[in-house]
């Protein structure tokens, strides 16, 4: 998936919309002092952080199968476990945290199902499990300007909107068949600034996730083409991107 990158690389990337989106998601938790909690797919830790700035770092166990994002999470904040694992296999007893979530991490799961039902089973009985992911298939992610224009120019080329999750309803489809219980849904919208449309288009040559693995993929010509359509469709000058994520809560059994 082209995620064993250089952290400042997701950072451009990612960083600038899971930042934000993090504020929103971890402040709709409930936190309270004493809690035992897993960050799964996270990152260089947008989520982690603030967990830990709630909790304090003793109390927040980070999981991130990336080598190098696993290690500029560990220098960005060594008080937090990080364990370099996959959300399929966590390396956990049954029931070993009060709350469990997964930010923009689902749809990137080898085994999304597989995925959650580990985060359910480390996850005590009353426990919360909840995770986010891009409204990729209605057309509202921070890349789906991007891969508009990659499907208006290459017909055959697979965007995420297919992906796990990245439908209305699906993350909670997903949270019920894995046993969890009082499952709910919503949403969480995000505007973030960019500067001109270059400084929007290059992180996408950083061979970051689907998208900068497709655009690795181009040989130059076909790169620029791309580019260029997807700067006339930005239009000129400093702007804004939009983008929502769906959110599923589910309390474990």
């Amino acid at each position: 998936m082209g995620f064993n990158v250089a952290a400042d690389a997701y950072g451009q990337f990612m960083g600038r919309y899971s930042e934000p989106l993090a504020e929103r998601f971890v402040g709709g938790l409930t936190l309270t002092p004493g809690l035992r909690v897993l960050d799964v797919g996270a990152g260089t830790g947008a989520a982690t952080a603030l967990l830990a700035e709630a909790l304090g770092p003793g109390s927040v166990v980070a999981v991130e199968p990336s080598g190098t994002l696993s290690s500029a999470l560990r220098e960005r904040l060594p008080g937090v476990e990080v364990r370099a694992d996959a959300a399929e296999s966590l390396p956990f007893l049954d029931g070993a945290f009060d709350l469990t979530i997964a930010q923009l991490v689902v749809h990137l799961m080898a085994d999304p199902a597989a995925g959650l039902a580990e985060m359910a089973r480390v996850t005590a009985p009353g426990g919360t499990v909840a995770a986010c992911v891009w409204d990729f298939a209605g057309g509202r992610a921070p890349l789906s300007l991007f891969w508009s224009v990659v499907r208006r120019l290459d017909p055959g080329a697979l965007d995420e909107s297919g992906l796990a999750g990245a439908g209305q309803g699906q993350l909670e489809q997903l949270f019920a068949a894995t046993g969890l219980h009082s499952v709910s849904g919503g949403e969480i919208t995000v505007e973030v600034p960019y500067g001109d449309p270059e400084q929007w288009w290059h992180p996408y040559t950083l061979g970051v996730g689907p998208a900068g693995a497709y655009v690795a993929s181009l040989e130059p010509s076909r790169r620029e083409r791309l580019r260029e359509a997807a700067l006339e469709e930005l239009g000129d000058g400093p702007g804004s991107i939009a983008a929502t994520a769906w959110v599923a809560h589910g309390i474990a059994q």
